[in-house]
């Protein structure tokens, strides 16, 4: 997976690695038995509803017509905006009208959408309750299909267009995580399954297989993987510490309270804390990747570091990495929770009230507990990486240097006669160009 970069680490000694794989086997190993215990087996499916109609269409025609005169609206209530009214015709592309043209009311209201002639849409199909033979169309919305197709392969090649072979085996790293969640984390979930310990061994499986996919199977590798397991660990028992401390009850959110009406027997103070530990995945294996390498390159440039000075190297660098990253998590928990926090602010309490309500205090719990996660994964990795670069080492601290080789005897008129030699070049080189065209610069860098 590294044959992208221009030099690979120095392989560990045996005694290291054979330590690091006693430790990492097992433990990968308890993860696959969790996750059998824990796989979803009797998993709701839920009562099957009556579901309306849905097929494809394309627009062909839009009639705009005046509005009718809207009843006085009551005083303090919304006005409800600028309406829309007219007739849409549309060309049904299947169900039982498939080829014809019908003609549907101009889609009105809050979120309706905006349709022009050629657009793709979605229509429903609705019957009147009292006469089940009278029915109509509505539009729904666009389809999205082909657009979300060409996005995601535009993604796609530009992946693996700048990182190559590595780039596809982060594309596969990704399709691997979203398997993992969609085939037990919330299966687990919706069958009742605890959300903490179910969403700990997830992430503990996707961490497995993307960092050993995407980054090789190397003892850098399998630091990094300890850094983060320790961490996610971490992430789950701060959550918990910190979500009780504060009350939460994980009905923070209008999606939480949707989901407790169909499924009452999900816990939704624990699917608050599965959500603190899977969303810190992201962001910790790329701190602990970052932390190991780092380790592995400084103690390449200069082989006299010691093990403390790697440390201390090492850890300036994950300062600097945390700086940013704090500020990235709270943007991301920030335009996540926009039109949350538009309403806050349009909300008359006070400002203490707004920060403790259970709203904002649960987004709250949540960047600092991540944050605080991150922080510790970079003493953890940073920690590991430097026993594991400085094992090999004898107890001076650096690495024997290999013995200076000596020169043979060379004759003295040999030597005279070539120093007065002119110079000659065995190879011609056009001006700016460097000897070997090929010859990568990486090495002399």
């Amino acid at each position: 997976m590294g044959a992208d970069h221009p030099r690979t680490a120095p392989p560990a000694p045996p005694g290291v690695r054979r330590i690091l794989v006693a430790t990492v086997v097992p433990l990968f190993l308890l993860t696959v038995i969790a996750a059998v215990v824990l796989w979803p087996r009797d998993a709701p499916s839920g009562e099957p509803a009556a579901e309306v109609p849905r097929y494809q269409g394309t627009v062909t025609r839009v009639v705009s017509e005046s509005c009718p005169p809207a009843p006085d609206t009551p005083e303090g209530g919304p006005d409800g905006g600028q309406r829309r009214c007219g007739t849409v015709t549309v060309r049904v592309a299947q169900g039982p009208d498939a080829g014809r043209e019908v003609q549907t009311p101009v889609p009105d209201g809050p979120g309706a959408p905006t349709v022009t002639a050629g657009d793709e849409i979605i229509l429903v199909q609705l019957t009147d309750p009292a006469d089940p033979q009278a029915s109509r169309y509505d539009i729904a919305e666009h389809q999205r299909g082909t657009p979300l197709v060409w996005l995601v392969v535009v993604f796609a090649a530009a992946i693996v267009a700048f990182g190559r072979w590595r780039g596809l085996a982060a594309l596969g790293g990704l399709a691997a995580s979203f398997a993992i969640l969609l085939t037990f984390v919330l299966p687990g979930i919706g069958a009742g399954q605890s959300p903490l310990l179910v969403a700990v061994v997830g992430s503990a499986l996707i961490m497995f297989v993307v960092l050993y996919l995407t980054h090789g199977i190397t003892a850098q590798t399998s630091v990094a993987v300890l850094g983060t397991l320790g961490s996610l660990v971490l992430t789950g028992v701060l959550g918990a510490l910190a979500t009780g401390a504060t009350h939460l009850t994980g009905y923070g959110s209008e999606d939480a309270t949707t989901l407790s009406m169909f499924q009452q027997d999900v816990d939704l103070h624990g699917l608050l804390l599965a959500g603190i530990v899977i969303g810190s995945l992201g962001v910790l294996d790329d701190v602990t990747i970052t932390q190991a390498a780092t380790v592995t390159e400084l103690a390449h440039a200069n082989p006299e570091l010691s093990r403390r000075q790697l440390y201390r190297a090492a850890t300036r660098v994950g300062r600097a990495h945390i700086a940013s990253v704090v500020n990235t998590i709270v943007l991301a928990y920030a335009g996540a929770s926009l039109p949350l926090l538009l309403l806050l602010v349009a909300d008359s309490r006070p400002v203490g009230q707004l920060l403790t309500s259970e709203f904002l205090a649960q987004e709250i719990v949540r960047s600092t507990v991540a944050t605080l996660g991150l922080v510790a994964a970079v003493p953890l990795t940073t920690g590991l990486a430097a026993l594991v670069t400085t094992a090999g080492r004898r107890a001076g601290g650096s690495t024997p240097a290999a013995p200076p080789t000596r020169r043979p005897p060379t004759d003295p008129d040999v030597a005279l006669e070539a120093l007065g030699a002119p110079r000659t070049s065995t190879t011609t080189t056009p001006p700016g160009r460097w000897p070997d065209p090929g010859r990568s610069t990486d090495d002399a860098w």
